[in-house]
């Protein structure tokens, strides 16, 4: 699309003190070419959050939270279970804050989440990938119960909704005030993007329909059966429904008791599984055909919003979620075929003019 006169831009109007000061008010994103042409479907990009994801309001949340209520001390450590965004959230916290951070995450997440997090500060410990999520929640438990470090909790803190409530949800009644949103698409990993999300749209939209996903192979929610859970609402045991999927960032082998809220209050209008190759291809997808750099879960999210828009009224309006960049994918099944080297096609482009074979630099 062209623009009729060229780009200017003009700052912001105002000077930050931190990069925790630019978390938040990421952009809904019109879809150009990808969405059905009886619907508009937009994108809430969350990569544009200072460190790419969605998960950089909750790690925010849960160190100022526990800075007010006295529960984190200065110069305490912080340990946290992650599957990689919630942990690079902390990591630039803490580093902002100067909080040292320990991360457990099982060893099947990409490389480059746990690097980014080492990159920032954090120490991360791996935990064998056949203990799935509790496995690396409860190894988080066992350092914090004995280190006396302070546990983030992600899975089970009220400040893990009460941020989305509070920014997230809040934002997206603004950039739509005055207008129609007929569909708000979802998938979970905590739960609380859905249900702080959804305690603001239930009251101020309430003519939004709200559709959760879930992975196909981890039904958790779909299956009916309750999460068992610690006297201190983390979860006992994994769940039975859960299998492994290629959805980094969505549903750990529980259910999350955040998410619990939103299951009980039935804040969804429609629970819609996807499977893990569609999240894949519609993440390639939107960046091939829209410009739009996002990561598998963003994909299948997309995914459901694309099924969603294709049963939808005409003139419907769909926002999707995006949790993250693409580059937390680059040693995952997203980036399998993406050659290093030039294609064939490549190949003849470089030997089409003669400049291909580049003489060698001067002596």
């Amino acid at each position: 699309m062209s623009s009729p006169t060229p780009r200017q831009t003009s700052g912001q109007g105002r000077l930050y003190d931190s990069i925790l000061d630019t978390i938040g008010n990421t952009p809904c994103v019109r879809i150009n070419h990808l969405a059905p042409k009886h619907v508009t479907v937009y994108v809430k990009a969350e990569f544009f959050n200072p460190a790419a994801s969605v998960k950089d309001r909750l790690a925010i949340s849960i160190i100022e939270e526990a800075e007010r209520s006295g529960a984190l001390k200065p110069g305490q450590t912080v340990v946290e279970a992650t599957s990689g965004n919630t942990g690079i959230g902390l990591a630039m916290v803490c580093a902002a804050k100067g909080y040292p951070l320990v991360v457990t995450m099982a060893d099947s997440f990409s490389i480059e989440r746990r690097k980014l997090m080492r990159f920032l500060g954090a120490k991360v410990v791996l935990t064998p990938r056949a203990a799935k999520g509790y496995g690396m929640y409860a190894k988080a438990k066992e350092l914090a119960e004995k280190n006396g470090w302070f546990f983030a909790r992600q899975f089970e803190t009220a400040a893990n909704a009460t941020i989305h409530e509070n920014t997230t949800g809040r934002e997206i009644v603004a950039d739509f005030k005055g207008k129609r949103l007929d569909y708000f698409v979802t998938g979970y990993g905590t739960g609380g993007t859905f249900t702080g999300v959804s305690r603001v749209l239930r009251k101020e939209l309430p003519q939004t329909k709200i559709i959760l996903c879930e992975p196909a192979s981890a039904p958790l929610v779909a299956s009916g059966t309750a999460q068992v859970r610690a006297a201190d609402q983390g979860p006992a045991a994994g769940h039975p429904a859960w299998t492994p999927h290629p959805v980094q960032g969505w549903t750990p082998d529980f259910i999350p008791y955040v998410l619990q809220e939103g299951l009980d209050k039935k804040f969804y209008d429609e629970l819609i599984a996807i499977a893990g190759p569609a999240g894949i291809e519609w993440s390639r997808k939107l960046a091939q055909k829209e410009g739009i750099f996002t990561g598998i879960s963003a994909g299948a999210t997309f995914a459901v919003a694309m099924q969603v828009a294709e049963k939808a009224p005409a003139g419907s309006v769909i926002l999707a979620m995006l949790p993250d960049t693409g580059e937390r994918y680059m040693t995952t099944p997203l980036f399998e075929g993406i050659a290093e080297g030039m294609s064939a096609d490549e190949e003849a482009l470089s030997k089409s003019t003669p400049g291909y074979q580049m003489p060698p630099p001067a002596a």
